[in-house]
């Protein structure tokens, strides 16, 4: 049984075409796995706080801790308890301005954590979040697939990497501020793609 977690990360909510990718892929996903769990985060709903000095010395060692930094730490914990848990990371990155949402980031930025999620050694960084499968479901507003402007999917990749998970997919939905054929276009090949990978 596989323990599905889904993080959507648009601020357009029933608007967003990267929410529609994930409702998709969920209602599939449970179509053909009745018996496994899918817990969803909504990063937008629930945000994460952005990276700050404050929450760089929380998680950092130390017992002396404000009561506002011994919280970041619990969220940070909760956070990678969670993803720990869950064999099958499914992640909506709507482009913004070339890159991630911020939400999404911020979410980065509670779970990379040495000694958690990566560790150092004398060869370097070694993720250690192994054995997991990563899903990005990524919904741009013009076509930049396999262009030098597509900087997300080699971030993704690094950072995913980093933490040690190995085993990316990413589908795509392309085009979708270039008018409402293309849109529904973008959504008909995201879908195609999603049965495919859930098949």
């Amino acid at each position: 049984m596989n323990k599905v977690l889904l993080l959507k990360s648009s601020i357009l909510a029933d608007y967003s075409h990267s929410n529609k990718m994930a409702d998709y892929f969920i209602e599939q996903w449970q179509g053909k796995n009745p018996a496994d769990s899918i817990t969803v985060r909504d990063l937008v709903s629930n945000p994460i706080p952005a990276m700050d000095a404050e929450i760089l010395a929380a998680f950092s060692p130390g017992d002396s801790k404000t009561a506002q930094q011994e919280a970041h730490l619990a969220l940070s914990n909760q956070l990678i308890n969670e993803i720990k848990q869950h064999n099958v990371v499914v992640i909506t990155a709507p482009m913004y301005n070339f890159t991630v949402p911020s939400h999404l980031k911020n979410y980065f930025d509670f779970i990379a954590r040495s000694g958690e999620t990566f560790k150092y050694t004398e060869q370097g960084s070694v993720g250690l979040l192994e054995n997991k499968r990563a899903i990005v479901l990524t919904s741009r507003g013009g076509i930049y697939k396999d262009t030098p402007s597509d900087i997300m999917v080699p971030f993704l990749t690094l950072f995913l990497n980093f933490i040690g998970i190995q085993d990316i997919e990413f589908i795509f939905a392309e085009g979708t501020a270039l008018g409402a054929e293309s849109a529904e276009k973008a959504q008909q090949h995201a879908r195609q793609c999603i049965d495919k990978v859930i098949a």
